[in-house]
């Protein structure tokens, strides 16, 4: 091979290596390139949920028909409950706080808590979505679940029997793992303030949702509608601050909401806890638990249910179990 051939194969041989070279290069920088995408995607942090969204009182007015009587769903403690559709044909449900609320706590701020507790998200409360202030006027517009509370089931149903043991151990665990989400799961933490069991709504599948959290600053020290869900610490309040609304109290509403559950009967002011405890200590369930269902065979899961009931209502602020400690019995109940 001549000297020129050999230069040429000597070029052609470079040109080869530094093409394969670039190849390489580009191939690499590609997968580079795919897996720090991959690993951006991953490290996305998960959307929040938006703040509660403002929304004009006419729009409100509009949307319940100027507050049209044949609107009404509910009517609870702060407030009258409306049926509302928005322009969008968006369904929603708008709770009308009372006036006497209104103005018992004008300028308090209502909009920044409505605000700060709308941020809560979870399979077992009711979001709330949205809210209106004006003269006179506070407004709370909650997702639309469609549901029938647990009050009714248990107190104003002809049916009660149609609430059977499986399904009570269920709302049971579902209504506690919203209130453990309140407590624990979401900054700030949320008290509730009034547990019962017409705050905790139920769907078709009996999976339990709560509601009406964080709005105890609207009526602190009004006794109707909350004696009996709270405890007595609760109305001390003025004697060295230990009182009001605090995780304690909402778990003490919680171990009532459990001794309806297993009895039948209403909290009655407070009478229910001091009627069940006695019965539950000396283990005479055949006269605590719901007369209209037939005492299982399998009795073990009630009477854990009961231990943790009164190991709520029964025990001091200091001495009660957390709602995540409670959260986590009663999800090991529900899958027996």
């Amino acid at each position: 091979m001549t000297n020129h051939s050999k230069h040429v194969a000597y070029l052609f041989i470079i040109s080869l290596l530094c093409t394969s070279t670039v190849i390489l290069g580009a191939v690499l920088t590609f997968i580079l390139l795919c897996k720090k995408k991959t690993v951006q995607t991953q490290e996305t942090p998960p959307l929040t949920k938006p703040s509660a969204q403002a929304y004009p009182l006419t729009n409100i007015d509009v949307a319940t028909d100027g507050f049209n009587h044949r609107r009404i769903v509910g009517e609870g403690r702060f407030g009258t409950v409306y049926a509302a559709i928005f322009e969008k044909g968006q369904i929603a449900a708008v709770k009308r706080i009372h006036s006497r609320h209104v103005l018992s706590n004008a300028g308090f701020g209502f909009s920044r808590i409505l605000r700060s507790i709308s941020l809560a998200q979870h399979p077992n409360i009711v979001p709330i979505i949205g809210y209106s202030e004006g003269p006179g006027e506070r407004i709370i517009v909650m997702e639309f679940v469609g549901m029938v509370c647990l009050d009714y089931y248990l107190h104003q149903n002809p049916d009660g029997a149609s609430l059977d043991w499986n399904h009570r151990l269920k709302i049971a665990a579902g209504a506690a793992k919203g209130l453990e989400y309140l407590h624990e799961g979401v900054a700030p933490n949320i008290i509730h303030g009034c547990v019962k069991a017409s705050n905790i709504l139920i769907d078709v599948n009996f999976c339990a949702r709560v509601c009406d959290y964080g709005l105890s600053f609207l009526a602190p020290q009004e006794k109707r509608g909350l004696l009996g869900h709270v405890d007595e610490e609760y109305w001390d309040g003025g004697l060295g601050g230990g009182g009001g609304a605090c995780k304690e109290s909402d778990v003490y509403g919680f171990g009532v909401v459990l001794l309806e559950l297993l009895s039948g009967r209403l909290c009655d002011e407070g009478r229910l806890v001091n009627w069940s405890l006695p019965l539950i200590k000396e283990k005479r369930f055949s006269e605590f638990l719901d007369p209209r269902l037939a005492i299982p065979s399998e009795i073990l899961p009630l009477v854990r249910l009961a231990k943790v009931a009164s190991a709520c209502v029964g025990n001091s602020r200091k001495s009660r179990p957390s709602i995540g400690q409670v959260a986590t019995i009663l999800s090991s109940l529900e899958m027996d």
